[in-house]
């Protein structure tokens, strides 16, 4: 079981679920996302003092140019090496979910179960954040500059304003014991790829669509909320009615993988491969 965190995370975000899916006897492995963990570049910005909110707004992200393309052949890449060219299950989180898609439409032999976690599974991924159903909610408000000039959806987590840093928090890690999530705050990435939610791939009745799919619905997620999550579901089921989607659910924030960790890896564990 390959796991894949999204934008800002690293794979040290599921940290507390893979011990689960390994006592529950799955093989399960963490992996960097293009653009993340180690695939990470900070903007001079972040570790530049004094704090220069001008350069936040303005200040071109390092990792403008990763691209959809890019994060799928990482994947890809991680996926093959991890299943040894056998087919395995993928379990993508938030915006992991187009990479994931597009892995499973180059290559669906080698995607034995796509599971997306509260995660976009339709492409391009950034037109979702306009529709009616996703008023309201709280990473919008956060993102620093224009993700079209910056090439990265910027979160300033050098800042010390309590407000901002109060919104992160909700957005993400609404049910997160408080120091856990300040902990995972301190880890996470200011500049996720833009080019990522942009990136579009058609899907096909033979690719994608042939791919057995699990949603794990988080219905406290105040990042991707509930409807949009259904909405996900709703049009995945409508363009391939001969596979609907499995979906369960979660009374959990965005960060299930932190909040309810055990909870996650018992909905997993079944569909482990």
């Amino acid at each position: 079981m390959v796991l894949v965190h999204g934008f800002w995370h690293g794979s040290w975000c599921w940290s507390e679920v893979v011990p689960h899916l390994v006592a529950g006897g799955r093989r399960a492995v963490a992996v960097d996302m293009a653009g993340h963990g180690l695939y990470a570049r900070h903007p001079r910005w972040f570790t530049r003092q004094p704090y220069d909110p001008e350069a936040v707004a303005t200040e071109v992200s390092p990792v403008a140019d990763v691209t959809l393309d890019d994060a799928a052949e990482l994947l890809l890449s991680q996926v093959k090496l991890i299943g040894g060219g056998e087919p395995v299950t993928v379990v993508a989180h938030s915006a992991a979910g187009p990479v994931l898609t597009r892995v499973a439409e180059q290559s669906p032999d080698l995607v034995a179960h796509a599971v997306y976690v509260t995660a976009a599974s339709g492409v391009p991924a950034a037109a979702y954040t306009r529709i009616p159903e996703a008023a309201g909610d709280r990473v919008a408000p956060l993102v620093q500059g224009d993700p079209t000039r910056l090439g990265a959806l910027r979160l300033d987590f050098a800042t010390d304003d309590p407000a901002y840093r109060q919104g992160l928090r909700e957005a993400f890690y609404g049910d997160v014991d408080p120091a856990v999530a300040e902990a995972a705050t301190a880890l996470l990435t200011p500049d996720s790829p833009f080019g990522i939610m942009t990136g579009t791939t058609e899907l096909t009745p033979a690719g994608w669509g042939s791919v057995p799919r699990t949603y794990v619905v988080c219905t406290r997620d105040m990042a991707i909320q509930p409807a949009v999550q259904r909405k996900f579901i709703a049009e995945a089921d409508a363009a391939f009615p001969g596979n609907p989607t499995s979906v369960v659910s979660l009374a959990a924030s965005h960060s299930p993988f932190l909040s309810v960790p055990g909870e996650l890896a018992a909905l997993l564990l079944p569909l482990g491969r």
